[in-house]
């Protein structure tokens, strides 16, 4: 099999990319937006040993399951790999990557409920970063395309809210109106880079990323905005790096106020254009709901909020047990915690640590574990998952719970092979455990469309020491 070679085959399944899988003899052939049971022609990108990246170039016999897309640049884009699939196939898909995942990376057959759905299949982000590139002698706004730094215009984006189209309006008009310079990636010039939103209670934070010190027609720009939104903030950030980091250091504040004060969760906090929190409204507050239930926690309890981000979580327990303790390496997300700790009247209650959860942890749970105290950890770790000499650390600190959010299947069941002791070290890699002697059971695990329309699902899992 060559490269730009056409075939003709039948997809057997999904794979966990959300891509459709078929064997061609010895080949195993991966084809985005091909569906099972699809009798495709595909043509080959790539060949790497006996695996092939392909292109569909017709679906012959298309699936029931397939519907058409509501994105009018989905393939082009990227940024979405699961709009062809019926909404109740793609929660299925999730639970079964999660499940497969479970299997095969760290040998724990363990049932995995239907993926909590989002009550917003579409429409359901809070956030929006557009690029703004001069492209074909004009400015062009949209997304990147998939690996490149090549922009696919947009009028409209189906997961975003309808704001988005009145953004794309306002930006072009003002870059048309005032004869406003956009960033080139290919010569590093121009003024304009990107354009950042984020949604608070129907109020928008709108940041314009600029590579140079001031942003030129202030005024005209919050007229122009006026016309579209009733209730915004406008800033500018100042970022003249070449990388492929969106935001910089500097936010200024030039219209409305810097700083929005919601609550959620029963939790009071500010939200300025540099804060982090979940896209899906909706579904971070039924994980951070479900993440309280089944630690279980009570006024004997002492929470340990690893990876603890802006606070939210710790705060949200802190209302609820002994004491909760976040850690966190970022200092601005530290200052956010304090800020929160402040708000809601919990100086005695929660604690926030600025520094590697590796350094801190151990200090911890060493420190709580003298006092008696009842401890619940809680790990919401990055993408790349916890290190294991912190994985080794809470296996010695032996915490009554631990309940892990993950946005990485993969990593997540890494981590809990390695917890539950089905998993262990042999040099480089990990294999499987045939003598376990675990210290913790897997309890519970609960899938959730974090992000409708993509690959991707968060997973909560509850872990309970062994008595």
């Amino acid at each position: 099999m060559v490269k730009n070679e056409e075939r003709v085959g039948i997809v057997s399944r999904l794979g966990s990319n959300g891509e459709g899988v078929l064997k061609d003899g010895d080949f195993t052939v991966f084809v985005p937006y091909a569906l099972p049971n699809e009798k495709i022609k595909y043509r080959v990108l790539k060949v790497k040993k006996n695996v092939v990246f392909a292109k569909v170039v017709e679906v012959y016999t298309p699936a029931e399951e397939r519907v058409r897309p509501a994105c009018s640049v989905y393939e082009k884009c990227g940024g979405c790999q699961l709009q062809h699939l019926k909404y109740k196939l793609q929660l299925k898909l999730k639970s079964k990557i999660v499940k497969e995942c479970f299997s095969k990376i760290a040998f724990i057959n363990t049932s995995v409920p239907m993926t909590e759905r989002s009550e917003l299949e579409f429409g359901y982000r809070n956030k929006l970063q557009l690029p703004v590139r001069a492209e074909n002698f004009g400015c062009e706004i949209g997304f990147f395309a998939l690996g490149s730094h090549r922009i696919v215009p947009i009028n409209s984006c189906p997961i975003q809210p309808e704001w988005c189209t009145r953004i794309i309006k306002a930006v072009k008009k003002y870059v048309k109106l005032n004869n406003v310079s956009v960033y080139s990636d290919k010569v590093g010039f121009g003024l304009l880079k990107h354009v950042v939103v984020r949604a608070v209670d129907g109020r928008l934070l709108i940041t314009f990323v600029i590579n140079g010190d001031t942003l030129p027609y202030v005024n005209e720009l919050i007229a122009i905005l006026k016309e579209y939104f009733n209730d915004f903030s406008l800033f500018v950030n100042i970022n003249k790096l070449g990388n492929n980091v969106i935001l910089g250091d500097r936010f200024i504040c030039l219209f409305g106020r810097d700083k929005v004060m919601t609550t959620d969760c029963g939790i009071k906090y500010e939200m300025g254009p540099e804060s982090f929190m979940q896209v899906n409204d909706n579904v971070r507050r039924r994980i951070y709901q479900e993440t309280v239930k089944i630690s279980g926690v009570d006024e004997e309890t002492v929470v340990i909020d690893a990876y603890s981000g802006a606070g939210m979580l710790t705060a949200i327990f802190a209302q609820r047990a002994k004491k909760a303790i976040g850690i966190e390496i970022i200092k601005e997300a530290v200052d956010c915690a304090d800020s929160l700790k402040k708000i809601n009247g919990l100086w005695d209650k929660m604690e926030n640590v600025c520094a590697p959860c590796e350094d801190a942890l151990p200090v911890i749970l060493e420190r709580e574990k003298l006092t008696g105290a009842k401890t619940v950890l809680i790990l919401d770790p990055p993408r790349q998952g916890v290190d294991e000499k912190l994985i080794n650390v809470i296996k010695e600190a032996k915490p009554e719970k631990i309940v892990y959010i993950s946005c990485s299947p993969q990593t997540l069941a890494r981590d809990v092979g390695l917890l539950t002791d089905t998993l262990k070290r042999e040099g480089n890699d990990l294999i499987k455990n045939n003598e376990p002697n675990p210290i913790y059971e897997l309890t519970e695990v609960k899938p959730y469309d974090m992000f409708p329309q993509t690959k991707h699902v968060e997973t909560l899992v509850c872990l309970a020491r062994k008595v």
